[in-house]
């Protein structure tokens, strides 16, 4: 009986430390003045946004996966890694409006909705997104300076600093010292101010803005349709659908800008407003940008012979244009800087945001009082970047950031299903802070008397009336005016999970294995694919069966589940589709952050820390029972006393208050919120998160509170 309540006791405690939740506005609750700067308007993230990935997607991204990945078909490649931002997209917007005011975008968003494990690998992964999104960036400029330098630069290297080997590619490079110093100057400027950093970018996105507009004009004089056609190597589909997706995974690389618009949200001076226009705004613009730079590129020159490291120039350079070439040049420098300022921007603000929170190394979270900005986060950001600058190929830099990106991505929309089917908490409302307890009681098995809670009607139902509710009727959809319970939250997180989990394997069994196998693996790969396919609709129908939350929002994600589980379904595919050895790099990066998770931040936790305070508190009072005063030595223990019995050595520690009984060793068990021990009961006690389950039939008991 002891060892059932040991194990019990275990899981519920490493189960509610990996599901806590952290109350909106914590951090400035706790001090006001120690956060950053509230300066940003709805057109500085549009800036930010836009800049942020329009430099690197229009002046390298563009030639390098028309060159080796898709062809002409680089247009789609666009088109299809939109979407699937556009997906993921108003699903951050809908966080953003939930928990606005908060720095680390997702990181933050997750922690005070699902729970700090996923928060944290959601924020280890945006870390490695833009760790080497600025290492890049700084790759890609440099690569810039030594094209308009005929090479000079990358030859010094070579002479002075040897080559390197590529990651596991059998690449060979030399060490690019340019980058590494552009990285350090970067992480100085976004140390000096967000104000600064902030005007430096919508100067540089002027300049691009500019440029851009002059390489579509003038590129329109030099297109050929047979580029895109048998005479251009190979049609517009050189490479087939499966290029054009392959090209999509790393075309999503580019569209990062509305998750950089979201990690700025304690800044934001009306978040709540803005991340979701800023967002929008940002898609958009960057969509036009690549489209249509990628569609003149490839019909103004052949796809193989674009310049991969330079491909507008190249293009003007082929067709003798200087004025073009030179204009291109200051479109690139200006356009890669923007990008570069903006991938470094946010990375060093999440770092801060989880240092701030405990999970990683406390003194992170430092912030300049002249500044306002993270200075240990920036200098620990910028050595790291320009070190992966200095040795890695920017090409294995771009397809190991998409991982990242879309996992990160992934999970949020995940986040977002969780939410809207967990129940309304009308204590919570104005604080924005969603409790938890409904996916972390899943397996206590509550049962609730009525099915759904009742709410008024929607709008749908109010227009429609009859029809509406008949076709809901048919497909066992629950009533608008329907309102999730714990019972149906339970049922719907269950499903989400089993979605996630179903839409790799399916992927998996589409794409994973020879392209042209036959016999029983052809069939076992059918298989696979046909139940997973099969499951994934079996869930997507029991999800649209639950009632949803009925809270008004600034913004919502429409047509959920549709939208969350197709943002499922696109992210993953484009995942399996990146390269193994990408997976490989990316599996080293999560085992180091849960290394860390588990050996630093689990213990470090804020959560953490303020339930060992309370603890503490608590135990400064000893308290005894009259009807045990009868010669039993027994009292409550705590921190301060403590008893020592010739029977009992168990000396249990208690959170609250707490009673040791001459006839009972082993009862005592940690809980952070109320606890309740029996002198003849040996098997219950369970920590958790926010309350205890008990189950005894003894009238004395004592709860602390």
């Amino acid at each position: 009986m002891w060892r059932q309540a040991s194990l019990a006791d275990a899981w519920y405690g490493a189960r509610s430390r990996l599901l806590r939740t952290k109350p909106a506005g914590a951090r400035r609750e706790r001090d006001p003045e120690a956060g950053l700067a509230k300066v940003l308007t709805a057109l500085d993230l549009v800036s930010l946004g836009a800049g942020s990935c329009a430099g690197t997607g229009m002046y390298v991204v563009a030639g390098l996966v028309a060159k080796t990945v898709a062809g002409p078909g680089v247009v789609l490649s666009f088109a299809v890694a939109a979407a699937a931002s556009v997906l993921s997209g108003v699903c951050y917007a809908e966080l953003g409006v939930r928990v606005p005011e908060t720095a680390g975008s997702a990181y933050a968003y997750s922690y005070v909705t699902v729970g700090e494990f996923a928060a944290f690998l959601i924020g280890w992964n945006l870390v490695l997104e833009y760790l080497i999104g600025t290492a890049a960036g700084a790759s890609a400029l440099s690569a810039t300076f030594d094209s308009l330098a005929n090479g000079s630069v990358s030859r010094y290297a070579a002479a002075h600093l040897g080559t390197l080997g590529g990651l596991g590619r059998g690449e060979v490079a030399s060490p690019d010292p340019l980058a590494a110093l552009i990285v350090l100057l970067v992480a100085l400027i976004v140390a000096l101010g967000a104000r600064n950093s902030v005007t430096l970018n919508n100067v540089l996105n002027t300049v691009n803005a500019a440029v851009w507009a002059f390489v579509v004009l003038a590129g329109l004089f030099f297109v050929s349709a047979e580029n895109w056609g048998i005479g251009g190597g190979g049609g517009f589909l050189p490479y087939g659908w499966s290029g054009v997706m392959q090209g999509a995974a790393t075309c999503f690389y580019a569209f990062i800008g509305f998750d950089i618009i979201a990690t700025t949200g304690e800044e934001a001076q009306d978040p709540a407003a803005s991340i979701p226009y800023a967002i929008a705004a940002s898609l958009a613009a960057c969509l036009g940008a690549y489209v249509s730079v990628s569609a003149v590129l490839t019909l103004s020159v052949p796809y193989r012979r674009i310049d991969g490291s330079a491909p507008l120039m190249g293009m003007f350079a082929a067709h003798d244009f200087p004025l073009g070439e030179y204009t291109a040049a200051a479109g690139s420098v200006a356009g890669l800087s923007v990008s570069l300022l903006g991938s470094f921007f946010p990375m060093p603000r999440i770092l801060y945001a989880m240092a701030d929170d405990g999970l990683l190394f406390r003194w992170l979270s430092r912030v300049s009082e002249r500044t306002r900005t993270p200075v240990a986060a920036c200098a620990l950001s910028g050595v790291s970047a320009s070190v992966l600058a200095l040795l890695v190929s920017l090409r294995d830099l771009i397809e190991m950031m998409s991982i990242g990106t879309l996992l990160a991505y992934t999970l949020v929309s995940v986040c977002v299903l969780l939410l809207r089917y967990r129940p309304d908490d009308p204590a919570e409302e104005d604080s924005a802070d969603l409790d938890h307890s409904s996916v972390a009681d899943s397996a206590e098995g509550k049962d609730e008397a009525p099915d759904f809670h009742e709410g008024p009607a929607s709008l749908p139902e109010r227009l429609l009336g009859a029809r509406y509710r008949s076709l809901r009727a048919r497909l066992g959809v629950p009533p608008p005016s329907a309102r999730p319970t714990d019972r149906s939250a339970r049922t719907a997180a269950r499903c989400t999970l089993a979605f996630f989990a179903l839409s790799f394997a399916l992927w998996g069994a589409v794409i994973l294995g020879p392209e042209r196998d036959a016999g029983a693996a052809a069939v076992a790969r059918g298989t696979t694919a046909a139940l997973s396919a099969v499951g994934l609709a079996a869930l997507l129908l029991t999800l649209l069966r639950q009632p949803q939350s009925g809270r008004r929002l600034a913004y919502a994600a429409p047509c959920v589940p549709f939208v969350p589980a197709a943002a499922i379904l696109v992210n993953s595919y484009l995942m399996l589709k990146l390269a193994p050895l990408t997976w490989a790099r990316f599996a080293v990066w999560c085992a180091l952050g849960l290394l860390i998770y588990g050996c630093y931040g689990v213990w470090h936790s804020s959560l953490e820390v303020n339930a060992r305070q309370e603890e503490a508190r608590a135990s400064s009072y000893r308290r005894f029972d009259d009807h045990l005063d009868d010669g039993d030595d027994s009292g409550y223990q705590n921190r301060t006393y403590e008893r020592d019995d010739d029977d009992d050595d168990s000396g249990s520690q208690k959170s609250a208050y707490e009673r040791n009984d001459a006839y009972d060793h082993d009862s005592g068990y940690q809980n952070r919120a109320y606890e309740r021990n029996d002198a003849y009961d040996h098997d219950f006690g369970y920590q958790r998160g926010g309350g205890n389950r008990e189950s005894d039939d003894c009238d004395n008991d004592q709860r602390g509170y």
